[in-house]
């Protein structure tokens, strides 16, 4: 699998977290926030079902490699412990579609509660406060559009799972990185070669126009309606969204009210859009959170931003940020 080029062998401190019932529910939670279970082709020739689990070992392993701190790579594994089922579609439900933070805050609380994670930090002595916000450590998480393990790995994780880049391609623009301090005097992930950082960028402009296409904002805003519905019916409470999706979508199966809901979910596999509303159809007219990375990259005797010293690039990517969602959009 491709996240054995993040580090050349896992902490053993790691593994014995991944043991825990917290990280454990995370293998059956989603990194595609319920989208991958409706019928859209570009779910139908993945290589697998990418998880938060994944994700997350994923990023321990890139905060270990260019860290070695203990610290750091514990917070960045429990990072995504209180991610609900369908992830950030919660966020839509909760009316956060454009920071899709919502549900964030619960992670010291997520930690807190768990007995078998708490005694693992006393073991490693590390504190809960210390590993329950992980963008306090820039190499974990930091503002878009710099680089960091977070949104490296789920980069990465979907360039090869879903979009099909090469395994060796990954491997190349991964082993190019290096630490250095940016233009705010913080440690960031930063690429050796142009070349590198410009294949980053179009990697992860794959990942951004997919993010925000029809098809991600009308299903994501879909599946929070009817979450809500479920939610009002009493079919589903607020705290099954914290157990798994399968338990989740077991539960929607097995009530007669919402399993023929449920089913026409599953077979949405085209959507259009219009400047007017159709009358009578269920249709969505929504703005999107904009991911996007300019990374780093040494220049000479410099450290610039890619888009200071190629012109693609920055062309790319404001391509990307002009663009507009003024428009309603149905399924087909």
């Amino acid at each position: 699998m491709y996240m054995s080029i993040y580090t050349k062998g896992m902490p053993a401190f790691i593994v014995e977290f991944l043991d825990t019932p917290e990280m454990k529910r995370l293998t059956d939670v989603g990194m595609h926030c319920g989208c991958e279970y409706a019928d859209f082709p570009i779910y139908r020739g993945v290589k697998c079902h990418y998880t938060r689990f994944m994700h997350s070992i994923g990023v321990a392993n890139i905060v270990w490699n260019f860290t070695n701190d203990k610290t750091q790579t514990i917070a960045g594994l429990l990072h995504d412990i209180s991610t609900p089922v369908f992830a950030h579609t919660i966020d839509f439900l909760n009316n956060d579609y454009m920071e899709q933070e919502s549900t964030e805050d619960e992670t010291s609380v997520f930690i807190r509660n768990s007995a078998s994670i708490t005694a693992l930090l006393e073991k490693n002595s590390v504190s809960l406060n210390d590993v329950s916000e992980y963008s306090k450590y820039p190499i974990a998480d930091n503002d878009t559009p710099m680089l960091s393990a977070d949104r490296l790995e789920y980069t990465l994780g979907n360039g090869y799972i879903v979009h099909g880049i090469e395994l060796q391609e990954i491997e190349d623009v991964y082993n190019d990185l290096t630490v250095v301090k940016n233009e705010n005097g913080a440690d960031e992930l930063c690429f050796s070669s142009v070349e590198k950082a410009i294949k980053l960028v179009d990697i992860s402009l794959q990942n951004s126009y997919w993010f925000v296409s029809d098809e991600d904002r009308f299903t994501m805003q879909y599946l929070a309606d009817f979450i809500q519905c479920t939610l009002d019916d009493g079919i589903l409470t607020y705290a099954d969204l914290f157990t798994t999706e399968s338990h989740v979508i077991g539960k929607l199966q097995s009530n007669s009210d919402s399993l023929d809901a449920w089913n026409n979910f599953t077979k949405i596999s085209a959507v259009s859009s219009s400047t007017e509303k159709k009358p009578y159809r269920y249709s969505v007219k929504i703005p999107a959170k904009k991911r996007y990375i300019n990374p780093l990259v040494i220049h000479g005797s410099n450290v610039v931003r890619v888009t200071d010293i190629d012109t693609q690039s920055k062309e790319k990517i404001d391509a990307f940020l002009s663009l507009d969602f003024n428009r309603w959009v149905f399924e087909i």
